[in-house]
């Protein structure tokens, strides 16, 4: 008995000491989680904090692509996805199958059957929701909004940016493209400049309760996105259009192998517009065909329009004399015999002045070889850029192939073969023509700005590439090249435009044959291309177009297409920038088949905007109200590309600012408000009588002071003083 009972005293002893020994293990657990505020290794407060805390994440904006009047070529926007919810349980789902499938199909690229199929599917397989095709995908507000008015249950859709193009083929190989949804960026700017244009996403946290509401009085820990920044171009949209609508109609007519052409200014190296054929939709860029911008990155035989440097490289040496006669027809270089263009038949014994109007391959070579040498030859060459890049701002840009300077190559690559050159290595080339003797490396990107710090991070500033020749020698090759266009034995004839003095050199190109030695053979089998500046004696635009294989008629020469691409891009390009001449007619800088004035009255004012824009008009809307009363142009009247559209409403109408209007925009305003105008000056707007703004009164007066564009006139009185000084 006494046994026992020790036994149960040990017992009650043992448990009470376990008890004790739980108690101080449990009270310092909870002293230590008291202290340290630490569970298994995680902080207390750290988990507290993360299950009442919640983060969104604040997306920031891939940079915008400008044209140099500020309008987007490449921005961000919002796009809509659409889908199908089919979980019975979820109130709005799909319930009509049938009329679903009838309904919508039409308007994402489904057939009925089709999308009926998908839906019948989802529901089979218990799906909550589906996808409904990739066209439903990326669709834009107006295109959501006609989906929602079919007022179908169970279509749903959620909002995502993505990169969009609003002028569709335009400047394609300039911009590149993205991935819709800005994922990776893949050729043009849109790669080059992708580390510029990328943004990086930010986020703001807070804290909420149980029921997911944000608490009150909390602080947010935000932190901001950065957006990309925006780069500014020297692309001139109208000058952009009238290029792209004038390939386009030159490809489908004469359906080319291949197309290029480049606008810029001859004083600054800028590049007012850039093109090729075959081009791409960036909206679209899944049918992309040619990934390849061939003004910078085309490398070939340049053909004739080499003749103009040879030209130019012997006038500088004077070593040329014009008046001197040689012997056309064929001429024998290192066993090898040189033929002119016309089969070898020649003209006769004629002046180097006609043989190269007549762009004899003869007298070129004889120059190049005869007058100038291998050595200096192709030091000129080197001196006119063609032994380098140019460091264009576009990616891939080609080097040359110039010919080991031997007799051979220097009086075949005098004419245009045997070397390669780059179209933009042409057009770099060409400002020295243009420019007095001082040749500017081409550019495209005018400025890159930076949101963040509210600073550009680049500013393009004008450079010089060399001056191979001098103000003398630019003005003579001027004079010789404007004989080339202006005269009757003159290559250049389709390239005259009524009322412009137009200088320039046609090239015919041949073309390597890849199957056998020597080059491709038959009438169209070459490279048709035309460098043209205007006006002649004081060049503003170079235009440089080629046209590879076009598809000719039996009569038609090769500089066919290649003007009809030239003449209307320079013609409306010298109007646009209001560098007519003063005595040519208004209406001569219009085409006779060009656009004409739509009737606009009595539409609403939106949809008169909206097509005036998508042709690269300008609306200007004068009065309070929407629908059109009354326009100018009239409906049948000729337009260009940038010419503005006045469409007068009813109701109060307010002056616009008119400042760097042209005198011809103002007339038309004043005749259709009925204002009686007065001006002062020529050139753009620089004052205006009536404050923007104030209310058109009937029958008032409108006073305008112009004046020239003050870079234009900077320059000119920079020309005079220079005159001056020579004097």
């Amino acid at each position: 008995m006494n046994n026992q009972r020790k036994r149960m005293v040990m017992r009650a002893f043992i448990l009470l000491g376990g008890v004790v020994v739980f108690f101080l293990v449990f009270t310092g657990r909870i002293v230590y989680v008291q202290v340290n505020k630490e569970v298994g290794g995680e902080n207390l407060a750290q988990m507290a904090e993360s299950r009442w805390t919640t983060s969104q994440t604040l997306e920031g904006e891939r940079g915008t692509i400008y044209d140099r009047d500020g309008e987007p070529l490449a921005e961000e926007v919002q796009s809509y996805t659409a889908f199908a919810v089919l979980d019975e349980e979820y109130e709005k789902h799909v319930k009509n199958v049938n009329k679903t499938a009838e309904k919508l199909a039409p308007l994402i690229g489904l057939e009925t059957a089709e999308l009926e199929n998908m839906l019948e599917k989802g529901k089979e397989e218990e799906k909550f929701q589906i996808e409904l095709g990739s066209d439903s995908k990326y669709l834009s507000f107006s295109k959501k909004q006609e989906i929602e008015q079919l007022n179908l249950e169970g279509i749903h859709f959620r909002a995502e940016p993505k990169r969009y193009y609003p002028n569709q083929t335009f400047a394609s190989h300039v911009l590149g493209y993205t991935e819709r949804n800005m994922s990776e960026a893949k050729m043009g700017l849109e790669l080059e400049l992708d580390d510029a244009l990328s943004s990086s996403d930010g986020s703001v946290s807070y804290q909420q309760n149980r029921k997911g509401i944000p608490l009150w009085n909390m602080e947010e820990t935000v932190k901001e996105p950065r957006d990309g920044e925006d780069v500014h171009l020297t692309i001139d949209s109208n000058i952009q259009t009238v290029l792209e609508q004038a390939m386009s109609k030159v490809n489908e007519k004469y359906n080319p192998n291949k197309m290029t052409a480049v606008v810029a200014n001859a004083e600054t190296g800028e590049i007012l517009g850039m093109g090729n054929r075959p081009s791409f939709n960036p909206n679209q860029y899944e049918s992309i065909t040619n990934y390849t911008n061939y003004a910078v990155s085309d490398r070939f035989e340049p053909g004739s329009t080499m003749k103009m440097f040879t030209l130019a490289a012997a006038l500088e040496e004077g070593v040329y004399n014009g008046s001197e006669t040689y012997q056309s027809g064929t001429y024998s270089v290192a066993s090898e015999t040189i033929n002119d263009h016309n089969n070898g038949e020649g003209w006769g014994t004629i002046t180097y002045d006609e043989g190269f109007r007549r762009s004899s391959n003869v007298a070129f070579a004889k120059v190049a070889l005869e007058k100038l040498g291998p050595e200096t030859f192709f030091q000129y060459m080197n001196d006119f850029g063609f032994s380098e890049p140019t460091g264009i701002d576009l990616p891939n840009e080609a080097d040359s192939l110039l010919a080991e300077p031997n007799k051979l190559n220097t009086a075949i690559t005098g004419f245009g073969q045997s070397s390669s050159v780059t179209p933009i290595q042409q057009v770099q080339a060409a400002t020295a023509i243009a420019n007095d003797g001082t040749m500017m490396k081409p550019f495209v990107v005018k400025s890159m700005y930076n949101q963040e710090k509210e600073e550009y991070s680049h500013e393009a500033v004008l450079e010089a590439a060399g001056t191979p020749i001098s103000e003398s020698t630019a003005a003579k090759v001027r004079k010789r090249m404007r004989q080339v266009v202006a005269s009757e034995e003159g290559t250049g004839q389709p390239f005259q435009i009524d009322g412009i003095n137009v200088a320039g050199k046609t090239g015919t190109a041949q073309i390597n044959d890849p199957d056998n030695p020597g080059y491709l053979s038959g009438p169209d089998e070459n490279i048709f291309s035309f460098i043209g500046m205007a006006p002649a004696d004081d060049p503003s635009i170079i235009v440089y177009v080629s046209v590879d294989r076009p598809e000719l008629e039996p009569t038609e020469a090769g500089s066919a297409p290649v003007s009809q691409i030239f003449n209307p891009v320079m013609k409306q390009s010298l109007s646009y920038l209001n560098l007519t001449p003063d005595d040519v007619e208004e209406e001569k800088v219009y085409e006779e088949d060009g656009m004409k004035a739509e009737r606009y009255s009595g539409e609403s004012v939106d949809n008169a905007a909206s097509g005036l824009k998508q042709n690269g008009l300008k609306p200007v809307i004068i009065g309070n109200k929407n629908t059109v009363k009354s326009q100018y142009p009239a409906q049948g009247e000729p337009l260009i590309i940038g010419d503005k559209v006045f469409l007068q409403t009813e109701g109060k109408a307010e002056m616009p600012d008119i400042s760097g209007w042209s005198l011809r925009d103002v007339k038309r305003l004043s005749m259709l408000t009925g204002l009686e105008l007065d001006h002062i000056g020529s050139g753009y707007v620089t004052q205006q009588s009536i404050e923007p703004g104030a209310d058109i009164q009937d029958g008032g007066y409108l006073t305008v002071e112009l004046k020239k564009d003050p870079d234009q006139e900077e320059s000119e009185n920079s020309g005079e003083e220079e005159q001056q000084q020579r004097e």
